[in-house]
């Protein structure tokens, strides 16, 4: 049984391991590391759960997880991080910069957003939920949830209206 139980969540996790990462990522402003912290925390909190929800809905379950531990980790003051006088080294790839330079300003745009707003805002058009599903993600009625994610987008075209500069 524990066997079974093991080989489903493993499954679950290695097919949508990066989706719900790069959900987790926009949750927290780009964070790379805080997402991870993120998406492992909802991942432990489905394994306990995994008998339950294995047949129903997992991504859904650990999507509401995700949301809510993103909007509670944003009230923390403090995550833990130490200065340092020169940031390390980075790996070089292909010439990706523009792509790279358009979802850096969209994370840094987003990350300007309130986290109830951009948790709206993602789960809404990233992750193409209904106004329904996204209201039971956030816990909150469906007007609340629509009113969230229409600030958000308005908030999110005034942020990038202003930075936009010609390219070349």
């Amino acid at each position: 049984m524990e066997q079974g139980r093991a080989d489903g969540f493993d499954g679950f996790v290695a097919a949508r391991w990066s989706a719900l990462f790069h959900l987790a990522r926009l949750l927290v402003g780009g964070d790379r590391h805080r997402a991870e912290d993120l998406l492992q925390e909802a991942l432990v909190k489905l394994w306990f759960v995994w008998p339950r929800i294995a047949e129903e809905a997992p991504e859904a379950y650990v999507r509401r997880i995700l949301a809510r531990a993103a909007a509670r980790s944003a009230r923390r003051r403090w995550w833990g991080e130490r200065p340092v006088e020169q940031l390390p080294d980075r790996a070089e790839t292909g010439d990706v910069s523009a792509a790279v330079a358009e979802r850096s300003r969209l994370e840094a745009a987003l990350a300007q957003l309130p986290p109830k707003q951009r948790a709206a805002v993602v789960l809404r058009y990233y992750q193409d939920l209904s106004e329904k599903q996204v209201a039971q993600v956030l816990g909150c009625p469906v007007g609340t949830a629509r009113s969230h994610a229409s600030r958000g987008v308005a908030r999110l075209r005034r942020i990038l209206a202003d930075v936009i500069e010609p390219v070349g």
